[in-house]
């Protein structure tokens, strides 16, 4: 007779975020609850029959105090017990959690197991909430194999939320109050969850080499985001541009990447590019991306050395661009890399997706 099919093991991350709170009986306020007594707080997952273990950050963090050097943290807990679990489970605040994944997905270079991200808009205990299904599913998505070459489904960093399964750099947050806080609208979901967990294999992305996890620990928090908006001046914007301090700039413009036509503007903008800043533009738009041909203002843009973010979130480019000045890159390599997806959080100017 053969062996039984052993336990999946998880690692549960708990950095802080409303999951991982319960009500104070006697004062009503919210604290985070005992992670020693999670299966007495969430008794389903004694149900999962999966080895789970945890890991807390102490004290837990709002999600708004978010840093690279707390993504860091998760990542070494992440590297620390990559040989000894088959996947990872984080529980985040929504209000940074696209950030953090976007970051994982940079920082987790060769991974091949699933990290997955989750949260909620209620705490786990009250009567309505969504924490113990964005929880227990979050489990399920991480053990989930295929049932041929029993690998894991997902090998790449992912929010779990609500219905949906979404690549991690894909992401953005919509809602302060839907139960469906994230949305991806440049790439479609990597699994739905209704009565069943159905993934779509061609959407999830396989690691293109087969080596050990290398973690890409250095993030350079030298860059900076410029909103356009009608009415900015140069008085606003040449500080920002100019400082030394900064190595990068995502650009926020409007539409698909249109920016004011002044000669002001675009000449600020030729000036910090000769000056060695890679300057990324990125559509305001929730949807779609910079055509940087489309219209004759992305091409006056392209002409002052902007590179083009194509269908970017701003969480991504931010975190993308902290990434490659933290290895030590070039400005110009840099400039190069923004347009290459690196971790499945583009489509190329051809059309072709990135995974």
């Amino acid at each position: 007779m053969g062996s039984a099919p052993k336990s999946p093991r998880l690692l549960i991350i708990y950095t802080g975020g409303t999951i991982g709170m319960a009500e104070d009986p006697k004062t009503g306020a919210l604290i985070p609850f005992d992670f020693e007594h999670l299966m007495q707080n969430v008794p389903k997952i004694g149900q999962l029959g999966y080895d789970i273990s945890h890991e807390l950050f102490t004290p837990p963090l709002d999600s708004s105090n978010m840093n690279p050097a707390h993504w860091q943290h998760i990542c070494r807990l992440i590297e620390d017990g990559y040989d000894s679990y088959d996947g990872f489970v984080v529980l985040h605040g929504t209000d940074t959690m696209a950030y953090t994944a976007s970051a994982l997905s940079f920082m987790l270079q060769g991974l091949d197991k699933p990290v997955v991200i989750t949260g909620s808009q209620l705490p786990i205990g009250e009567i309505r909430e969504d924490g113990t299904e964005n929880l227990i599913t979050a489990l399920q998505i991480a053990a989930a194999r295929h049932e041929d070459t029993g690998r894991p489904m997902v090998r790449e960093v992912a929010i779990s939320f609500g219905r949906f399964l979404w690549r991690g750099n894909r992401s953005t947050k919509v809602s302060s109050t839907d139960f469906g806080a994230f949305r991806s609208f440049n790439y479609p979901p990597l699994a739905k969850m209704d009565l069943h967990i159905r993934f779509d294999e061609d959407r999830l992305l396989t690691p293109q080499s087969e080596g050990p996890l290398q973690v890409a620990y250095e993030m350079d928090d030298a860059v900076s985001v410029a909103f356009i908006y009608p009415g900015i001046t140069e008085r606003v914007l040449a500080p920002q541009l100019a400082s030394k301090e900064v190595k990068g700039v995502i650009l926020r413009t409007f539409g698909a990447g249109n920016a004011p036509t002044e000669p002001w503007f675009t000449r600020l903008l030729a000036k910090a590019a000769k000056e060695g800043k890679v300057i990324v533009n990125v559509t305001q738009c929730p949807a779609g991306g910079v055509e940087e041909k489309r219209y004759a203002t992305g091409d006056a843009l392209a002409e002052a050395g902007v590179v083009s973010g194509l269908d970017m979130t701003c969480e991504a480019a931010l975190t993308k661009m902290m990434h490659l000045f933290g290895s030590g890159l070039s400005p110009s390599q840099v400039a190069r890399y923004m347009t290459e997806p690196i971790a499945g959080e583009l489509t190329r100017e051809d059309g072709t997706q990135s995974s």
